[in-house]
């Protein structure tokens, strides 16, 4: 398990809460592509920040930009991983964390996350220009996307085991939580017969959830690491489903 490139490690090494989330969260923003250049990406990003994450991002400015304008990771260049910042810092400004961001419209009463996860999407997004790439860093998740990433980073903050991260204190019930499919997890769990849908989208997510809810409906989400890196490493899936 731990000898897998999954960029999760890498929150391992901070010891603040207020690091862990906006390291996650922009460790997820990226998550796509091949995971050795992501890691590589993120951590020369991070290196040319030096210090606090939680400083650089809370008192990010125009001469700050200089740190990132170089950087280029596939379809996301350095203005992007601006927008990225701001919007972040705005969060932090109006909210004081990205958990209190999402905690605002969520409820206990609530199937699943969508709702809540909509609001978040929502105010991140807002007021920066449909041209910019980073709506393909932060996806609409009211538009039927699968959200692969968004829901990888809620997990890190709501889980906690040897694996996620759990620093969101509980106050969001795990059981809540929808699967990250990416391809991988999408390729394992068709060929697992788990989810009958074919379009790999947020229905999809939230199909392939409540099936995996039939063996642990408190905490269905904690076989995506293990489906995901069946799928990235090629391994044959087990029969057990």
């Amino acid at each position: 398990m731990y000898s897998s490139d999954d960029p999760v490690w890498y929150l391992h090494s901070l010891n603040d809460d207020k690091e862990i989330e906006i390291a996650g969260f922009i460790l997820a923003c990226f998550a796509y592509g091949r995971v050795d250049i992501m890691n590589n990406f993120t951590d020369s990003l991070f290196k040319r920040i030096r210090g606090s994450i939680y400083e650089f991002t809370v008192n990010f400015g125009k001469r700050d930009k200089q740190y990132i304008n170089h950087f280029q990771y596939r379809f996301n260049n350095g203005n992007d991983i601006s927008y990225l910042f701001r919007q972040i810092q705005k969060a932090y400004l109006d909210y004081g964390s990205l958990k209190e961001l999402f905690l605002t419209d969520y409820s206990s009463e609530d199937k699943n996350i969508l709702k809540p996860l909509n609001y978040f999407t929502c105010f991140l997004k807002k007021n920066v220009p449909e041209d910019s790439g980073f709506h393909y860093l932060v996806p609409d998740s009211s538009k039927n996307s699968a959200c692969k990433r968004l829901n990888l980073f809620l997990r890190w903050m709501v889980r906690k085991d040897e694996i996620d991260m759990g620093i969101w204190g509980g106050e969001v019930d795990k059981s809540k939580l929808i699967i990250p499919v990416d391809i991988h997890v999408y390729r394992i769990s068709k060929q697992l017969n788990l989810v009958n849908r074919n379009s790999c989208d947020m229905k999809y997510a939230i199909e392939l959830t409540n099936k995996l809810k039939e063996f642990d409906p408190e905490d269905p989400v904690k076989y995506d690491f293990a489906l995901c890196h069946i799928g990235i490493e090629n391994k044959k899936p087990p029969t057990i489903f």
